[in-house]
């Protein structure tokens, strides 16, 4: 590494930087002036870089603006978290980033990435040809410069929370420091809270059909989608194809709350002194998260099939079936169908993890070149692929879970274990019998996708929720592929181990 000039050298050089920017000899440099400097510059996005540069922690003096102590003070802060960041890619210490380092960095946050684009991050900052980044290449490179970054493939990459197809199995999503800092997390996990509520009673009719079919669809009776339907509103009229949705709506506010807080835990415990989380070790936490959850709350999904199944008359409402419940089955009753659903858990969220990452990822090598959002219909599509593909390996799981949940409140219907029931219905079904009902559990997912996306959308902008520039303008020295992906890796590394390099201080 090249010896690191003196104080009052670096002071002279953030001086002339300083006048540089300020363009009306005011002493003071504003977000308007830094948003001229930075185009100038080739900083990115100028707004975004903007309103990183001129923050309430850089700034003493609440006027929108930093004079040349504070402007010097957010400058030496800002050398410092680079510093660390550098040294954070320079694996071997040797004061050169190269190649391989970059590949590896990728890799440790769950991203793969081919040499020819490790090659042209090395290039977008490579002042002398060497093919390897120095501290003084690196720093000129983002000391002004907005970090587009890791942060923004998960920003634009979420889908358990947006994307609610009525299971609540994934693995939890990603929020960064700035996000837990600023109170978005909360605010997202709302939104996605009634984006759920939304979807869910929007495809109400076809879950409980789903439900209905698979407890008493069989060889003998032929009970088919048409059929399941008619048979429903003729016991109880066309508002009865909403049984149970009401539980179903209130159960997801404690169960993403759970699922959230266990996750954290969860992965600061397996994280230890690591950066990030592997994708492996992301499906590790979110299952046991899923887990905890789903054992917290698991009477409310057995309230919700006999709910689901009830005929006309059989409940005055959720409380009377509780109740009916404990007086003639027993607190046992509330678990009955657990294993097979925690069971099931591994097989969902591992699968629907595993095609989302991969479909993520190979977006992300072929098509990113300017920006990090995929647009709408990709997302959409990754998470209906990936989501059904988790559902088809659980769906036996499912079915056992539903059949054991219900048996009790059905005449004549044997009293069976997972396993005595998964050898009962292959008995006498086939493996045909495992997928009952999964038609209409496929006919609700594209609907159920887009209603709650667009809902999560508008709740994002009534709740205040900030959205990221999504891309550079074409031809803007950031929108080559190179440089799109050093600035995610750059803040990549920051958020994991705490700090955040869009704000003048740690947010640790």
């Amino acid at each position: 590494m090249r010896g690191g000039p003196g104080e009052a050298e670096r002071r002279q050089r953030w001086g002339r930087l300083f006048e540089e920017l300020d363009s009306n000899k005011d002493g003071r440099v504003d977000i308007r002036e830094l948003r001229q400097g930075l185009a100038r510059l080739g900083g990115g996005d100028p707004d975004r870089g903007a309103q990183q540069g001129i923050s309430p922690e850089g700034d003493t003096d609440p006027d929108g603006g930093l004079d040349l102590e504070e402007f010097i003070l957010y400058l030496q802060e800002r050398e410092q978290r680079l510093l660390l960041l550098f040294h954070s890619l320079d694996r071997n210490q040797d004061g050169q980033i190269d190649v391989s380092e970059i590949q590896q960095s990728f890799r440790a946050l769950g991203i793969s990435i081919s040499l020819e684009q490790a090659e042209k991050i090395l290039h977008s900052m490579d002042r002398d040809g060497t093919m390897t980044i120095d501290w003084q290449e690196w720093r000129d490179h983002f000391l002004l410069h907005s970090l587009e970054n890791v942060e923004d493939v998960l920003y634009f990459w979420k889908h358990s929370t947006v994307l609610d197809i009525g299971e609540c199995l994934t693995v939890p999503d990603e929020f960064s420091e700035q996000e837990k800092l600023t109170g978005m997390w909360w605010k997202q996990l709302v939104a996605g809270a009634v984006a759920g509520a939304v979807s869910r009673t929007g495809t109400a009719p076809l879950d409980r059909l789903k439900v209905f079919m698979q407890v008493h669809a069989s060889k003998t009776n032929r009970l088919n989608i048409l059929g399941g339907l008619r048979s429903m509103i003729q016991e109880g009229g066309v508002h009865s194809l909403w049984r149970g949705n009401g539980i179903n709506v209130l159960k997801i506010a404690p169960e993403s709350a759970i699922k959230f807080m266990a996750y954290e835990q969860i992965k600061r415990a397996i994280r230890g002194q690591q950066e990030t989380l592997h994708v492996q070790e992301r499906f590790v936490a979110g299952s046991l998260a899923g887990a905890t959850a789903q054992t917290i709350i698991y009477p409310m999904e057995v309230l919700k099939t006999r709910l689901t199944l009830r005929r006309t008359g059989q409940y005055k409402g959720l409380l009377d079936c509780a109740w009916q419940i404990l007086e003639r089955e027993g607190p046992r009753a509330f678990y009955r169908g657990y294993l097979p659903n925690v069971l099931g858990i591994i097989p969902y969220a591992g699968i629907d993890l595993a095609v989302y990452e991969t479909l993520k990822n190979r977006w992300l090598q072929q098509y990113s070149h300017d920006s990090a959002d995929p647009g709408i219909l990709v997302l959409l599509a990754c998470g209906t692929i990936s989501s059904t593909c988790g559902q088809i390996a659980s769906y036996p799981l499912a079915l056992v879970r539903t059949r054991m949940q219900a048996q009790a409140s059905i005449e004549g219907a044997p009293q069976l274990s997972m396993l005595g029931l998964l050898r009962h219905i292959l008995s006498q079904e086939g493996v045909r019998g495992l997928y009952r009902g999964i038609a209409p559990n496929f006919m609700k997912v594209i609907p159920a996708v887009s209603i709650s996306y667009v809902v999560y959308e508008n709740m994002k902008q009534a709740l205040g929720v900030t959205s990221r520039s999504s891309a550079s303008s074409p031809g803007s020295p950031s929108s080559t592929t190179g440089l799109w992906i050093s600035r995610n890796l750059s803040h990549g590394i920051l958020t994991m181990r705490g700090l955040d390099p869009g704000t003048p201080s740690t947010g640790s």
